[in-house]
């Protein structure tokens, strides 16, 4: 694999690095079995504070996973004992946490596939470092969201950069005014903003919003994105809440 872009970091940051202590509380997991990819890693989130912990192969990342509970596991797909999505789908049969695929490999279906065994987010390499570490972020959000056990803590009202949704009144307001949405534009939207920050398949959405994912209800989707859009976006064209991942899903902003 080829060393990611983005590798040199300045030397600055071996001495100042704002937020060490308040990243100190997470534990990261990396399985990656590329020395230089892995080692960049590593060196990177002990730079900032993190707590980490690495192997090169997926039964020992399967086994780190299960003993350590992490916060958080990034792991590399094309790893020498099995395939990454295996990982995955084994560490979704009895945990949550969150993982952060990052990858070499290009093509959607590959993303999908990680994605739908249960994967949180998709990055590939070659990739920045600050990139890496704003993914990190968004997913330890996710995180801090959860209680002691493990559960998603049960918000009432969701928040989000003028957006609100007050889940008990079934309201929606955009900077104060109220948003008038259909049932299913607004069962849309709170599928969305409840998985904030993470890329949504199209499948997973079809799954939780009409109940299947049958072919003919892409274009469904489309449609109510679309509209939904129109409603909650200043600019459709240039969305601030709802992102697209080109062939493979949406992900509300966080």
């Amino acid at each position: 694999m080829a060393w990611a872009k983005g590798t040199v970091i300045e030397e600055r940051e071996w001495f100042v690095v704002a937020d060490a202590s308040e990243n100190g509380r997470f534990s990261i997991l990396v399985v990656e079995d590329d020395p230089a990819v892995r080692n960049l890693i590593v060196m990177t989130l002990d730079l900032r504070g993190y707590r980490v912990e690495s192997v090169d192969r997926g039964a020992a990342g399967l086994m780190a996973a299960a003993s350590t509970n992490p916060d958080l596991v990034i792991l590399d797909l094309g790893l020498p004992d099995m395939d990454g999505s295996e990982v995955i789908a084994k560490i979704r049969s009895w945990s949550q946490v969150a993982i952060l695929v990052v990858s070499a490999r290009l093509e959607d279906a590959d993303k999908v596939a990680a994605l739908d065994a249960g994967a949180d987010d998709y990055i590939v390499k070659p990739f920045s470092v600050d990139e890496l570490l704003a993914r990190i972020r968004v997913a330890l959000r996710r995180v801090q969201r959860r209680d002691a056990g493990g559960a998603a803590v049960v918000q009432n009202v969701y928040d989000n950069a003028g957006l609100r949704i007050d889940y008990a009144a079934a309201r929606v307001t955009v900077d104060g005014d109220e948003v008038h949405l259909t049932p299913m534009e607004y069962k849309l939207l709170c599928v969305l903003a409840r998985n904030a920050g993470k890329v949504l398949t199209h499948n997973y959405i079809l799954k939780e919003v009409w109940g299947s994912a049958l072919t003919s209800d892409m274009a469904s989707l489309r449609v109510f994105m679309a509209t939904l859009r129109k409603k909650i976006e200043a600019d459709p064209s240039h969305p601030k809440y709802i992102q697209t991942h080109v062939g493979i899903g949406y992900r509300m902003s966080d």
